[in-house]
């Protein structure tokens, strides 16, 4: 189970951080998980944000490349996307999910086998 939060409704120019809280299957870690998150506009696909792997390496989709950064705290069984200089077209809903046994952070959706409820992100313009 996938718990997102830390959206909101901010300004253009503005920074938001998200969590993801991970209740994890018994039998597994937490850092065995590849983390990803997504996010989907009224109208639109999904689309691929940042994931990060259980070695900490990370990957950015372009839309977001060099404004975000994925994090993770094992210990906490939690993921971060920390969004900076937020645009109007970053208006989204965000999602966290988790992959196993994959290993690589992977923008590849069906990749991953569990999915948060989603966090609302709105930036004004």
């Amino acid at each position: 189970q996938l718990q997102a939060s830390g959206g909101g409704l901010v300004q253009a120019g503005d920074s938001l951080r998200l969590f993801c809280v991970a209740s994890v299957a018994s039998g597994r870690t937490f850092r065995s998980y590849v983390m990803g998150w997504f996010r989907q506009a009224p109208g639109k696909e999904r689309e691929f944000v940042a994931a990060i792997s259980a070695s900490r390496s990370t990957y950015y989709g372009g839309s977001v490349k060099g404004r975000s950064t994925i994090s993770r705290d094992n210990a906490k069984n939690t993921v971060y996307l920390q969004m900076n200089s937020l645009k109007f077209e970053d208006t989204a809903v965000y999602y966290c999910a988790a992959g196993h046994p994959i290993t690589s952070a992977t923008d590849t959706q069906r990749a991953y086998n569990y999915w948060g409820q989603g966090t609302q992100v709105t930036v004004s313009s």
